[in-house]
Parts: C-alpha cells; sequence; structure tokens
C-alpha cells in the first residue's frame, strides 16, 4: 500500500468528469451534474465488489465506525468490545457514540482471539468489533458463532484490509455491517473517505440518513426525500471529487493486492532464513491483501537484536509493541482519561463521576505476542533495490 503510487489517468478523467458539472456536493442539482454522480457509482460499484446489496460512503473510516454504532443503536451505558491492537479510530467512534470500549486480547493473527471474546461478553455488551488488523482476516466465523450465540450484532472493522477475503467472501460481509477506510495510506484510497457495507436495508438506510443530518433518503437517485425525518444526525458526507477518485481505485484493487502479494512473497522467504521464526497466523493465504508481512521472533530479546541489526542495514521493522497509535498500553490518553471537557466526558459522568478506568497491565498476552513481533508495511510498488536492501539484511539477521 498505498494506492495513490497508482494515480494515473484514470483518476484524471474521473475528477474532470466532476469538474465539468461544477458540482462536487453528491446530492441535489440534478439539471447541473448531467446524470453525473460519483459518490453513488462508487457506493454501488463497491457494494458489488464485495458481494453485498448496500455501501453508505461517508468521510472517513473513523466516520464509518461511528455511523455504523449509532445505526446500530449502540449508545451510552452500552459496552462495545473490541481488540487492543488497532488504531486508535476503533475506540474513539465508541467512545464517541457514548459507550464504553472494552478490550480483548489478541492472538497469533494479530486479531481478536475469540476465547477472550467470549470471557468479556456480559449483559451490557451490545456491538462486537474485530479488526482485520494489518490487512488480514480475524477469525471471522469464530467471532461470528459467538456473537450469535449471545443475539449480539458484529461490526467489522476493515479499515486496513480492503479487498482481503476468507474462503471467496469479502471481508466486511460476514458481520451485520463492516467499515473500511480509504485514507492516504491506505491501499484503495480517496485521500479521505470511508465506507460502509450491508445487507440490511434498514439499516443501511438508518446509516443513510444520519450522516446527512437526518435527510429522509426516499429512493430517489442523487436527491433527498420528502424531509419527513425520522431522527437527528451528523455531517459525514463524501463529496464528488472523492468519489471519483474512489471509482478508479477500486478498478485498481485487485491488482494492487497482487503486486503486494508478490512482493509479500520474497520478504517471507527471507525471514525464514532466521532461527526460531515464525509467520503471523493467516486464516486465508488466499484472501490476505498482503498490505503488511508481520512474523514472530522466539522472545522479545531476539526480536529487538534482530530489529537493531535490521536498522542498521537501513532495513528497521516496525514493533508494535513499541507504536504509540495502535496498541493499548501506549495509548497515554486513554488510560488517563484525558478528554476536553470539563466534567471529563466520556470517561466520566456529567456529574464527574469516573465511568471506566483502563489499566495498562490489561492484555499480558497482546504484550507478550506483539513484543517479539516484526513488520514491514508492503507496498504496491516497491523498488527493485529496496526489496532487495530488506530480503539481503532479514538473511543477515540468520546470524544475530
Amino acid at each position: 500500500m498505498p494506492g495513490f503510487e497508482l494515480f494515473g489517468e484514470e483518476e484524471k478523467k474521473e475528477i474532470a468528469d466532476v469538474l465539468d458539472t461544477g458540482v462536487l456536493f453528491r446530492y441535489e442539482f440534478p439539471e447541473q451534474r448531467k446524470g453525473i454522480y460519483k459518490v453513488k457509482e462508487l457506493e454501488d460499484k463497491f457494494a458489488a465488489y464485495c458481494g453485498v446489496t448496500h455501501a453508505q460512503a461517508v468521510t472517513s473510516g473513523t466516520a464509518a465506525l461511528k455511523v455504523a454504532l449509532m445505526a446500530l443503536g449502540v449508545g451510552p451505558g452500552d459496552e462495545v468490545i473490541t481488540q487492543g491492537f488497532t488504531f486508535v479510530a476503533t475506540w474513539e467512534a465508541i467512545l464517541d457514540v457514548g459507550a464504553i470500549p472494552v478490550f480483548t486480547e489478541v492472538n497469533e493473527t494479530l486479531n481478536m482471539d475469540p476465547a477472550d471474546l467470549r470471557k468479556k461478553i456480559n449483559d451490557r455488551t451490545k456491538c462486537i468489533i474485530p479488526v482485520h488488523m494489518l490487512g488480514s482476516a480475524a477469525e471471522i466465523s469464530e467471532i461470528i458463532s459467538i456473537a450469535e450465540e449471545f443475539g449480539i450484532p458484529v461490526l467489522e472493522d476493515t479499515a486496513q484490509a480492503a479487498g482481503g477475503k476468507v474462503n471467496g467472501r469479502s471481508l466486511g460481509s460476514f458481520g451485520r455491517c463492516g467499515t473500511f477506510s480509504f485514507d492516504p495510506v491506505k491501499t484503495m484510497t480517496t485521500g479521505e473517505g470511508g465506507m460502509i457495507i450491508t445487507n440490511d436495508e434498514q439499516l443501511w438506510r438508518n446509516m443513510s440518513e444520519y450522516h446527512d443530518h437526518g435527510h429522509d433518503h426516499i429512493p430517489n437517485p442523487g436527491t433527498r426525500g420528502g424531509e419527513g425525518r425520522n431522527f437527528i444526525g451528523f455531517n459525514y458526507r463524501m463529496m464528488e471529487l472523492q468519489g471519483a477518485i474512489g471509482i478508479a481505485q477500486l478498478a485498481k484493487l485487485d491488482f494492487m493486492i497482487k503486486q503486494q502479494k508478490q512482493h509479500k512473497a520474497k520478504l517471507q522467504q527471507a525471514a525464514l532464513s532466521i532461527p526460531g521464526v515464525t509467520l503471523r497466523k493467516i486464516i486465508d493465504a488466499e484472501g490476505d491483501s498482503a498490505t503488511f508481512f508481520a512474523f514472530l521472533l522466539a522472545d522479545k530479546e531476539q526480536c529487538q537484536r534482530v530489529n537493531r541489526h535490521l536498522r542498521e542495514k537501513g532495513a528497521g521493522a516496525i514493533n508494535f509493541s513499541e507504536n504509540t497509535w495502535h496498541f493499548y498500553p501506549q495509548w497515554e490518553h486513554l488510560l488517563a482519561g484525558s478528554t476536553l471537557t470539563s466534567s471529563g466526558w466520556p470517561f466520566s459522568t456529567p456529574e464527574g463521576k469516573r465511568r471506566v478506568v483502563y489499566s495498562p497491565e490489561l492484555l499480558p498476552k497482546s504484550t507478550a505476542i506483539l513484543e517479539r513481533t516484526l513488520v514491514f508495511p508492503i507496498s504496491v510498488k516497491m523498488d527493485d533495490d529496496r526489496l532487495k536492501n530488506i530480503c539481503e539484511a532479514l538473511q543477515g539477521a540468520a546470524a544475530v
């Protein structure tokens, strides 16, 4: 990743279509736009690509999570279970709707541990958000099975795994809905932007209305409805320029994944020369989006030695146990309950009573796994010299 590596004439043509109309807003102005509705076209094509009936475009992957949670009816007093290895947006959205994030361990998929999920479910659990982290699938069948046992909806956070599949079925299509990010560093990008997919028509309609200030979206392509508003909403609309870029990028997504897989295979072969290495558990290698390559060392000490060697060779990897944006113990603002509100909301009630306190020692299994895990981002156009340098550094680490 990311898709901006392949910006070309296709994106320019789609953007030019929009500029020729002069209409950047996704709704209204039917006379001026000459039948061009780029966001609607992207929604339709993305839904078809994922094998679902409905898709709702929004301003970001973060907005997608919030809009989906609102449509699912999640709010204050509720708990939402997600994993402790994810981007901060996952739990920010939970807090923003007034619910409480509950974090599970990850296993060697680097995604939600189904066994720990089961332990965390209680009467207040109103949604489960597994994250298909670093481009590869969570154990989604097991997670769905547990959720169905308790009657809890699953919202798949597929921000980093557009185009990923399990047994030929698109990630994001297993739960009640799935969210995607199209930000600047995603495989498929619109600069900023996101998408929610679902097979539930009423859920889609609620998302569609909520993301547009509650406007009634009766079947009327490109416009609003009769203004019989059902509930309040907010503004998370994608604009036509983003939709235009997304159409061109979606057409390239399978090619992007194919290229990433080829690069990942070379890195994987080189890493296997290191004694004690095990590879991240991949649920379906054929369906892997290959946006990242992750491998595990025998212990924390070996991991640190190997990464020191890689850095000396100009090929340092990411150790997510040290990363401040993606791993629970490093989220100091979450642990401290830091907020701009005078009452302390959402960590405290409006009266100032603390709602939740998080301990940095909450997820020891995840810490033990991530402390010995190294990760390389995979790009679509990976320079031959760069790829050779990383492979040679990995092979040289066998002697460390």
